[in-house]
């Protein structure tokens, strides 16, 4: 079932994967990669993404939305936290799933 609401977050993850698949996340000082999720009020996931740690929680979210758009054109409301502000955000959030932040 589709839901009308998501939350979304994002965890970096330490790997031993060294390549191009790796990034280093500055903020929390981890080599290695990003998930992505947006989940209903159930926890179910609704979307993912697997980046590079070093991809930003917006850039990474909005690259997921963009994916998973078919997946998630009945949600009306994203909840994110403090990592997510901005007014570009929002903007994007709405052009892309027509939802408010």
């Amino acid at each position: 079932a589709r839901t009308s609401f998501v939350i979304v977050d994002a965890q970096s993850v330490k790997t031993t994967d060294l390549t191009k698949n790796s990034g280093y996340d500055g903020g929390k000082k981890i080599s290695g990669i990003k998930r992505h999720m947006a989940v209903d009020i159930n926890r179910l996931p609704q979307a993912i993404l697997v980046t590079r740690a070093n991809v930003s929680d917006r850039s990474g979210a909005l690259a997921m939305f963009s994916l998973a758009s078919q997946n998630l054109e009945l949600v009306q409301h994203v909840m994110v936290d403090g990592g997510y502000t901005g007014n570009d955000f929002a903007d994007q959030v709405k052009l892309i799933l027509n939802a408010k932040t």
